[in-house]
């Protein structure tokens, strides 16, 4: 068997057997990873706390013919704080969801892992709203992921100069001469398009460093709630359980 040390976060923990748990992590090296964490639910496991949702850290594993089990793990962040704020613990659960849902595995992840992490940070920091954050993620997501809307020129016809909508269905701006078959066409602030062109052209460590008024905040809501219910076939349960708290 080849010892490897693996970098990620902890994305979903199930029990296995009595005492056993099986784990899903997202990887710097080798993107989602399933391993086996044997022992970890006895109270004395060195791995008891390591290998619970949103640990962050060094793996080390031993590669086995169908499966890896998890031998050591040096943790550097526990983001503790998110166990201990219900509402922040479940937009946390909603981001590990959302990133189960789109990463793969033997798949170069980094981008997603590293919006992740900064995005579990930003959660962590309380002068920025978790709504604002929720949407940051959703959107770059999609772009990381080559699904993200165009918001910089018409789908259509490519025009960046004339006034436009924003079309779910479409994919993102449609321009008057182009919109005579749009039926969900949302004229959105200047500062909400401004926003969402920043979001997706800005570098992963820059996203969370700026606020929106209650106006943009609700049209940025309602547009990514409607591109999710389109373009997203997966029902998370965690952002019911979110909502209904809310």
């Amino acid at each position: 068997m080849n010892q490897i040390v693996l970098t990620g976060m902890v994305l979903s923990t199930a029990p296995v057997g009595e005492y056993d748990r099986r784990v899903v992590i997202l990887t710097k090296e080798q993107g989602k990873v399933s391993a086996f964490a044997k022992g970890s639910r006895r109270p004395n496991s060195p791995l008891a706390g390591a290998v619970n949702p949103f640990t962050f850290g060094e793996f080390t594993m031993y590669e086995g013919r169908s499966s890896y089990t998890i031998q050591a793990a040096n943790i550097s962040n526990y983001f503790q704080e998110l166990r201990e704020d219900l509402i922040g613990a479940y937009y946390g659960f909603y981001f590990l969801e959302f990133t189960n849902y789109y990463t793969k595995e033997f798949n170069d992840e980094k981008e997603m892992l590293k919006l992740l992490y900064q995005t579990l940070r930003a959660l962590s920091n309380e002068h920025i709203p978790d709504r604002l954050v929720r949407c940051i993620f959703e959107l770059k997501a999609y772009c990381i992921n080559g699904e993200g809307p165009e918001v910089f020129q018409c789908v259509v016809c490519g025009n960046k100069e004339r006034p436009a909508v924003f079309s779910v269905k479409k994919g993102g701006l449609v321009c008057c001469e182009c919109d005579g078959d749009v039926i969900d066409g949302i004229p959105l602030e200047q500062s909400t398009l401004y926003s969402m062109q920043y979001i997706e052209s800005s570098k992963i460590e820059n996203l969370y460093t700026f606020k929106v008024s209650g106006e943009v905040m609700g049209q940025l809501v309602y547009v990514l709630d409607h591109y999710r219910e389109v373009y997203v076939e997966k029902r998370f349960k965690s952002l019911e359980i979110l909502e209904a708290l809310l």
